[in-house]
């Protein structure tokens, strides 16, 4: 479907909703003409676009002025998304012209720009989705997570050690360079292991270790610290450590290697702060428990316009369009339910 054909053509008519169904001005002039006198009128190029293209081009207007409005101190952070994921496509195809192939090979799109505007548009639209999870959290589910799950912020230092993978690399040189970098962080807890024996200061002895050791650059110099944090402050990655942490003591270190999709890690519980009240912690474990609601969701994201569009007071009064839209919703919201 060419997303933008649509909205193209329907700039070139003058449009008055006079009642359900909108009509064309011009409807029967024409638009198209043929040697032998054959026409093709506004009007029945507008009744194929509006059959064949007006939902996706409705829906697409719609959010756009919702989000634009929802998330108006974050357009500049959508801009900036989709300039930097066109520049990095660019970088991989190594050429405007190469870019535009593959867009127009696997995507709908027709031109670098309409892609650029998609990829806008979905930026805003899995920001609504996050906001729309927010919501759906009860009071109990946060009540639940605080009292079993939830602790005080944790400090953290840690190795971290990543296998040296290049690029085209065969699954057993894959297989071998993690094999090689999980030796070493096993070679890292021995060393710390040795460190305790020998009564030497295990702090101490880790800074230099990370130092020696760490593939972390943001951290090594600094013994690998990563300062306070909790589940959710650094990724999803980093929740596999802070878990770990949470079950040592002050200043114990892992001493088994913690497996992340960033590598190897070893890591040593430096300190943790008291566990904040509910009503202090209740936006962090909101943000917490939404991005599981997620994970978990498969309608999340129609879940979550449905939702707007409702909010905003969309009404669409076009009856063909409006059926095609009840058709859409339903038909998505079914189709994630199987998918899921």
């Amino acid at each position: 479907m060419k997303k933008k054909l649509f909205l193209i053509t329907l700039s070139l008519f003058l449009i008055c909703g006079c009642g359900k169904i909108p009509k064309l001005k011009n409807g029967e002039e024409a638009v198209i003409t043929f040697k032998n006198g054959d026409k093709i009128s506004a009007e029945e190029l507008y009744s194929t676009l509006k059959n064949d293209f007006a939902l996706e081009a409705t829906i697409n207007i719609i959010d756009k002025k919702i989000l634009e409005q929802e998330f108006k101190k974050e357009l500049k952070d959508a801009e900036k998304y989709a300039d930097n994921t066109i520049k990095s496509m660019k970088e991989t195809y190594g050429s405007d012209e190469e870019l535009l192939k593959a867009i127009q090979y696997y995507t709908n799109y027709s031109t670098v720009e309409a892609y650029k505007n998609y990829i806008y548009l979905n930026y805003l639209q899995n920001r609504a989705a996050e906001k729309y999870a927010k919501t759906t959290v009860s009071e109990k589910d946060l009540k639940d997570y605080y009292e079993n799950v939830y602790q005080g912020d944790v400090s953290i230092n840690h190795i971290l050690i990543t296998p040296n993978v290049k690029s085209g690399a065969s699954t057993e040189d894959i297989s071998k360079a993690e094999e090689k970098a999980l030796n070493k962080a096993k070679e890292v807890i021995e060393k710390l292991n040795k460190a305790k024996k020998d009564g030497k200061d295990v702090n101490e002895t880790f800074t230099s270790l990370a130092k020696e050791y760490s593939d972390d650059d943001s951290t090594k110099k600094s013994g690998g610290a990563l300062g306070f944090i909790n589940i959710n402050s650094l990724g999803s990655n980093y929740d596999e450590l802070v878990n770990a942490a949470i079950k040592l003591k002050k200043g114990e270190y892992s001493t088994e290697v913690i497996t992340t999709d960033l590598g190897y890690h070893v890591i040593l519980k430096v300190d943790q702060k008291k566990k904040a009240s509910l009503e202090k912690a209740e936006d962090s474990i909101r943000t917490i428990l939404s991005k599981n609601i997620m994970a978990s969701d498969a309608k999340i994201m129609v879940k979550a316009m449905q939702y707007f569009r409702k909010e905003y007071g969309v009404d669409i009064i076009d009856d063909d369009i409006q059926s095609q839209y009840s058709k859409y919703m339903n038909a998505a919201l079914n189709q994630n339910t199987q998918q899921k």
